[in-house]
């Protein structure tokens, strides 16, 4: 398994992962035809700019396929850009192997070297395994945030976790 950061020749393969694992699971936060436009929007952000420049994405790849991703979108304001909003989405046939661990180790490493003492997600509370490997990772539940999503008609709670970098 290797962690890297995205390319210019992955786009293609980033854009199919990302519809995949909006297909495969109900944990994120966009339905899958939402989710397209701004897969292709985040893409050509990162790839106009440097990643200091607010955005991470990190891919996870196994035999030349892309299996995961973990995407951190810094503040951009003087005053919240210690924060690192992050997203992660491992496709279902790889879950369990490690590699959300991988790529949250690699994602804290490049974090540090650029200064941001937060890092800040939101999970669904029936999602067990997001939230276990979260709090194996440092991550603490902040509060819990009543009634954020609807899913199949149903109203659903998330959890608001974060992680101080020092």
């Amino acid at each position: 398994m290797k962690i890297r950061m995205l390319c210019e020749r992955d786009t293609e393969a980033f854009l199919h992962l990302r519809k995949q694992v909006n297909e495969e699971t109900s944990f994120m936060l966009r339905e899958p035809d939402e989710n397209a436009m701004l897969a292709k929007q985040q893409l050509e952000q990162f790839l106009r700019h440097s990643p200091q420049d607010h955005l991470l994405i990190l891919v996870a790849e196994h035999d030349e396929q892309l299996v995961g991703f973990l995407i951190g979108e810094r503040g951009v304001r003087q005053r919240n850009s210690h924060r690192l909003g992050l997203v992660i989405g491992i496709l279902q046939a790889f879950t369990g192997q490690g590699i959300g661990t991988q790529l949250f180790m690699t994602m804290e490493d490049w974090a540090r070297q650029q200064g941001i003492l937060r890092l800040e997600l939101t999970v669904m509370t029936h999602n067990q395994a997001a939230v276990t490997l979260y709090q194996k990772r440092g991550f603490e539940i902040e509060g819990t945030m009543r009634r954020t999503m609807l899913i199949d008609g149903d109203y659903i709670d998330e959890y608001m976790m974060a992680k101080l970098l020092y």
